[in-house]
């Protein structure tokens, strides 16, 4: 494929570049086609460093991956509800859900093969996400709901659409928030950074989140909130359009922490059983490390 470089698009690196053209690839996939002299300038093999003078033509020619397919590990996993349609798994900070740039052990999806078996788990997600019907960022923990047959993971792909599932989530934010509050704005990749998300723009898809303050402490505020809908870095996005980030998030403004994650918990999944009919409350309690973390902040 040819790119034609923009005035406006000066000074960007050129596996920037890219990868704000080309979103459906990873970064480091496109700086694996450079070393591979896939991309070029003028004829010459171009490095990621090259920065964008405008006006020119970047020839891309992409390579193909081996598909991914997820195999079995034996890693641990806290099983908060199951039944023969569905599981509520625990899931902890670091875990990434299924496999994927850079991710191709050790996730969550790994675990879940070597527990119930692939055939036990719905066939809707493909190879690399059997049973997953939603996701947790990779630093959020708690409760993860997965279908064991193709017709629970479109039963549940339905509740969640329709907004039927319970979403409640525990957070610390920087700064102070008193009283409740909801926030209806559409959520877009951030043009600037499509490492993540923003809220501050007019396009993207509507999004709504309802927060409630529990505790006040010096510079923070832990807070109780419901989702309406479930977009991409929803929580992070819409509380740092607040100017009040998820303690220990810097992609979205916050302070790094000692903590080693951000302070965000999947705390409630209500929702209805495919297989029985009725309704399900999985509860996650604090993970460990998140109450250490609250605890060690001195009230206000």
């Amino acid at each position: 494929m040819l790119l034609k470089a923009l005035d406006e698009d000066r000074g960007q690196r050129l596996d920037a570049y890219l990868h704000y053209k080309l979103p459906e690839y990873s970064r480091s996939r496109i700086q694996t086609w450079m070393k591979s002299g896939n991309v070029r300038i003028a004829g010459r093999p171009a490095k990621a460093a090259y920065l964008i003078r405008g006006g020119e033509e970047v020839d891309v020619q992409p390579l193909a991956l081996a598909p991914l397919r997820a195999t079995p590990e034996d890693i641990p996993l806290t099983i908060l509800y199951e039944d023969a349609s569905c599981v509520v798994i625990d899931k902890p900070a670091g875990m990434v859900v299924h496999a994927g740039a850079g991710n191709h052990d050790g996730t969550l999806v790994n675990a879940l093969l070597h527990k119930f078996g692939a055939d036990t788990l719905s066939g809707v997600g493909g190879d690399i996400r059997p049973g997953i019907v939603h996701r947790l960022d990779r630093f959020t923990s708690g409760a993860l709901l997965v279908a064991k047959t193709d017709a629970a993971h479109q039963d549940l792909a339905l509740q969640f659409s329709s907004r039927k599932v319970e979403k409640i989530y525990l957070t610390l934010v920087e700064g102070k928030l008193e009283g409740s509050g909801r926030i209806i704005k559409p959520i877009s990749r951030d043009p600037n950074n499509r490492a993540r998300m923003t809220a501050k723009l007019l396009s993207g898809r509507q999004a709504l989140t309802d927060w409630e303050a529990i505790q006040q402490y010096s510079g923070y505020t832990f807070l109780r909130i419901r989702l309406g809908t479930g977009r991409t870095h929803q929580i992070r996005a819409h509380m740092a359009s607040l100017g009040r980030p998820v303690a220990g998030d810097p992609l979205y403004g916050a302070r790094k922490s000692e903590w080693n994650r951000y302070f965000l918990h999947a705390h409630r999944l209500g929702f209805r059983s495919p297989e029985t009919g009725e309704p399900v409350l999985a509860i996650s309690p604090l993970a460990p490390e998140l109450e250490a973390w609250r605890s060690s902040l001195p009230l206000e």
